[in-house]
C-alpha cells in the first residue's frame, strides 16, 4: 500500500510558498516558515533567560557575601569588573613610555650580543668549581679512612683541590714556569670577579628589555580591530609580560 500511495503522488500538483506580491516589493522579501521558525525559536530563548534572570533576583540576598565581590562593584545598576594594572619596575615604565617598539628591540639584542662575547671569555668555570662534587673515594678500613689525605690522593697542591676544572697535578706543576706574583694574581681575581658582575648585570637588563619589548608587541596587537576582545590570562610583572588568550580567527 505504501507504495502504491508513493505512485498516486507522482501526478498531483506541486505546492510552493508564495512570493511576494509585485505592490510589495518595497519591504523586502516575504518571511518563510523556516525564518520565523528561527525568529521564534530565538524569541522563546530570550524570554527563557528573562524569566531566570528574574527569578535569580527576586531569591537574591542582599546579605550574601562572595569573595569576588572584593574585585567587582555594581555602579548603576551594572556590574563593572575593578581592572588592576600591570606591576612593572620604573626603568620598565619609562622605557615603554618614552620609547618605541624599534629601540627596544635595537637595545636588547646589543645587550644579547655583549652576554655572548662575556660568556665566551669567561667560559664559566667559577659555576663549575661552586656546584658541589659527590665523588666518592674507597678505602679499606676506618684507619685508612682517618688518615686519609685527598690532595695527595688526586696528586694535586692543596690549594687547588676545591676545583673542578684546571687542577693540574704536581709533576706538571713542577714544569710550569710562572712569571707573575701574588699581586698580578690578585689582580687578574679582581678583573675576573668585575667580569662576572658585569655579565650579570646584562643578563638582568636583557631580561627587563625582553620583557618590555614583549609587552609592546601585546599592546600593538589589541590595538588591531577584532569582533571579540582577548580574555586577560594573566597581568604584566616585572620578569613576565601581560598573557591574553585570543580567539582564533582564520586568516583568509
Amino acid at each position: 500500500m505504501s507504495s502504491w500511495k508513493k505512485a498516486a503522488k507522482t501526478n498531483q500538483k506541486v505546492h510552493r510558498e508564495r512570493a511576494q506580491p509585485s505592490a510589495r516589493q518595497h519591504l523586502g522579501l516575504l518571511e518563510k516558515k523556516k525564518d520565523y521558525k528561527l525568529r521564534a525559536r530565538d524569541r522563546n530563548q530570550k524570554e527563557s533567560t528573562l524569566k531566570l534572570l528574574r527569578k535569580r533576583a527576586l531569591n537574591k540576598n542582599p546579605d550574601e557575601f562572595y569573595h569576588h565581590m572584593i574585585n567587582s562593584k555594581i555602579q548603576e545598576g551594572e556590574h563593572h569588573e575593578l581592572e588592576k594594572g600591570d606591576e612593572f619596575t620604573k626603568d620598565q615604565i619609562k622605557l615603554m613610555q618614552t620609547q618605541d617598539y624599534k629601540y627596544v628591540a635595537m637595545k636588547r639584542t646589543v645587550e644579547a650580543n655583549k652576554i655572548r662575547r662575556l660568556q665566551g671569555q669567561l667560559h664559566m668555570t667559577d659555576v663549575v668549581n661552586e656546584t658541589p662534587n659527590k665523588h666518592i673515594f674507597f678505602v679499606e678500613d676506618e684507619q685508612e679512612a682517618t688518615e686519609f689525605n685527598l690532595a695527595e690522593r688526586l696528586d694535586t697542591h692543596p690549594d687547588l683541590v676545591g676545583r673542578r676544572s684546571n687542577r693540574p697535578r704536581l709533576k706538571d706543576l713542577s714544569k710550569l714556569k710562572l712569571a707573575v706574583g701574588p699581586e698580578d694574581i690578585a689582580r687578574i681575581n679582581q678583573e675576573r670577579d668585575l667580569s662576572y658582575r658585569e655579565l650579570m648585570r646584562r643578563i638582568d637588563r636583557e631580561k627587563e628589555l625582553t620583557v618590555v619589548q614583549k609587552t609592546l608587541e601585546i599592546k600593538r596587537a589589541l590595538k588591531q580591530k577584532r569582533a571579540l576582545k582577548p580574555k586577560l590570562v594573566a597581568k604584566g610583572t616585572p620578569h613576565q609580560a601581560p598573557q591574553f588568550k585570543f580567539k582564533f580567527e582564520r586568516k583568509r
